[in-house]
Order: C-alpha cells, then structure tokens, then sequence
C-alpha cells in the first residue's frame, strides 16, 4: 500500500491562500490533485492540514472534491505525517507539497519504482546537483522509516522538514536518488511567489483546454514558444 501525502496550508508566508487560489476555475489544489491522481502507483491519497481556524476553508473545499483530509498540529508538520499514515495505515508514505500544480505523474511512478526496486528507506528526486525542476519534487520514505523520523525528531527543523534529519544525517539510511539531467534543477515551476502563480496560469490556459494531460515536455515546448516567459519573474521557467 502506498500512500501520498499532499501537505497543505492556508498561511502560506510568502503567498497567502496560494493553495485555493484559481486555475480555470478550480483551486489550484484541487488541479494539482486532478495531475497526482493520473500517478499508476499511488494506491491513496490524502491531504495533510493545519487544525487551525484559518484551514478550515481549506478542508471544506477539499470534502466538496471528495479528498480525504488530515488535519494535525500548524507547527508540526511531522505529527500531521503520523497522523495522516496513522488514518491510513500503508507500506510507503509519498511526501507532496500543495504548491507543485504542474507535478508529474510519470516522475512520481519513475520515484515510487526506484524505491521499491531499491529496497532504499528513504527515496527523492532532488539530489544535490542533479535535482529535477522545482515543483516536481517527489519524496518516499517507508512507514517504518517515517515512525522512526518521528521518534526521533528533537528540532523544530525536523518537525516541520519531515525528512529533515534523513537529508542530514544521510549515512543512517539506505537512500536512493532519482537523477534528473543536467540543468533541470534551474527550472523554477513551484508557486511561493505571484509571478509563479501567474506563469502557472499561464500554463494551464495555454495547454490545459486541448490537453487535460499536458506532461513536463509539453510545458518545455509552451515555453520554448514564448520568449517572455523563458525567464520570466528572473527564472528560468523551461
């Protein structure tokens, strides 16, 4: 059993509301969702929030979509993991971020398999170096690996990175790297900043009407079309 586990908030620092804001009229959540659920190895999926007031808009508009909802401590991300794989006991917990709309479902399979193939605790697409596109992080960690990250979590670093002390402390855990080819990790596809959002936008007006599909390929060739967009907000977007 492999369960993903989307993490989610309302108080997005740098973006407030960024996870409800719209894509062709649905939230971009909710979009970001429709892609993971085209992902051939993730048997569940749920979405791991905040007990606080400000979510519960959030969680309204996710039940409405019929998604599962987990909510658990705002400053403990890690407990709402456990809480969340607790709800929904699995074999493999995959690690999602709310603010990747153009996720890639092949990567996440490409992610899942070498896990699986490797026998690896802890498993992610974004080494040092040779990470894919910002936005298309994918991280899988075994159950009993994400139970043992908790027990032993004494920094509000780990608390909240959920993988933290696994990045850090690499030597204690059999680890698997999916590479990307050089100079994907320049690409900038995740959305912490309005430019982000209105590139992604951007994106799914162009692509998304003849195509509910569109893969990181076809978004590649969006760009390549649209010189003003190529850097656009001062990164490179394709």
């Amino acid at each position: 059993m492999i369960l993903a586990i989307l993490q989610a908030r309302m108080s997005s620092t740098r973006l407030p509301g960024k996870v409800l804001m719209p894509i062709l009229r649905e939230p971009m959540i909710v979009r970001q969702i429709e892609r993971i659920s085209r992902a051939r190895r993730i048997d569940r999926l749920v979405v791991a929030t905040s007990d606080q007031p400000g979510d519960d808009v959030l969680e309204a508009a996710l039940r409405r979509e019929g998604i599962a909802v987990h909510r658990g401590p705002l400053d403990n991300v890690l407990a709402r993991f456990i809480g969340a794989l607790d709800a929904h006991p699995a074999d493999h917990v995959v690690r999602l971020t709310a603010d990747c709309p153009l996720t890639d479902p092949g990567l996440i399979d490409a992610t899942i398999d070498l896990h699986l193939t490797s026998g690896a605790d802890y498993t992610s697409n974004s080494p040092d170096g040779a990470a894919f596109a910002k936005g298309l992080d994918v991280e899988v960690i075994t159950a009993a690996g994400l139970r043992r990250v908790a027990a032993e979590a004494d920094s509000p670093e780990a608390r909240e990175h959920v993988t933290w002390d696994v990045w850090n402390q690499p030597l204690r855990w059999k680890i698997a790297w999916l590479n990307a080819p050089p100079g994907e990790g320049e690409i900038r596809w995740t959305v912490d900043r309005p430019d982000d959002y209105a590139f992604v936008a951007t994106v799914y007006d162009h692509l998304y009407p003849n195509n509910r599909n569109f893969t990181s390929d076809d978004i590649k060739a969006f760009v390549a079309t649209r010189p003003d967009l190529a850097m656009y907000g001062g990164d490179r977007r394709g």
